[in-house]
């Protein structure tokens, strides 16, 4: 016994430390709260943040900065999605937007960039016709862009982004959902600043979690 606990402990000790320098302690209720329905990730294994933002918002572009600053650090064992939430029919444009981008390769091209277009320029694309002549104006082909937009696959994608948008059960944007079982946002943490310490810590609390279950299922018996 004393010989499963000394190696238990061994194994644990990193995980201990790790999550005792997370200095900053959040609430259920107040900063974060647990989903009701969990939900599946998409990479099992790693821990899964995803990021709820919709372009029209000005909340989603004053967050933009610390979401880039924030992912120059983001841990290995953290998998970071984008899913453009659909919260009704004309959110669909600028969801198709996104995954128009994502399926030409010119997203790290164009995301910040329809930012800029809608909050800074004033630009409001409000139909197809403005959406096609912004991603021309970025190099893509008017043809590639017809097809791309209007395909199948991006219809599947906004289709499955509506469907998590209400299995997270969000009502408003930007909400981080932390390994499809804790959500949060500006408004529950406080800050830009202080939504990503919210993470941090919830990503603490899934690695302590996994690590103990990983513990448990491999202890000698």
């Amino acid at each position: 016994m004393k010989t499963v606990s000394k190696w238990l402990l061994c194994l644990l000790l990193p995980v201990i430390a790790a999550t005792a320098l997370a200095a900053d302690t959040f609430t259920d209720g107040k900063e974060y709260h647990t989903l009701g329905n969990p939900q599946p990730v998409a990479v099992p294994g790693k821990i899964e943040v995803v990021e709820m933002f919709w372009y029209g918002c000005p909340h989603c572009f004053h967050l933009e900065p610390y979401v880039q600053q924030w992912l120059k650090t983001k841990p290995g064992d953290v998998n970071f999605v984008r899913i453009p939430a659909v919260l009704g029919k004309g959110w669909e444009l600028l969801a198709k937007a996104y995954y128009t981008a994502e399926l030409l390769g010119v997203l790290d091209k164009v995301h910040s960039e329809l930012f800029d277009e809608i909050h800074v320029r004033h630009d409001p694309i409000r139909d197809e016709k403005s959406l096609r002549e912004f991603f021309v104006s970025h190099g893509v082909l008017p043809e590639s862009f017809d097809k791309t937009f209007n395909s199948f696959a991006v219809t599947v994608k906004v289709n499955n982004a509506r469907m998590m948008s209400r299995r997270y059960g969000i009502s408003g944007v930007p909400t981080l959902i932390v390994d499809g079982k804790y959500s949060t946002s500006v408004g529950d943490a406080g800050s830009n600043e202080k939504v990503f310490k919210v993470v941090d810590y919830l990503i603490a609390k899934e690695r302590k979690h996994m690590a103990l279950s990983r513990a448990g299922a491999t202890a000698p018996r």
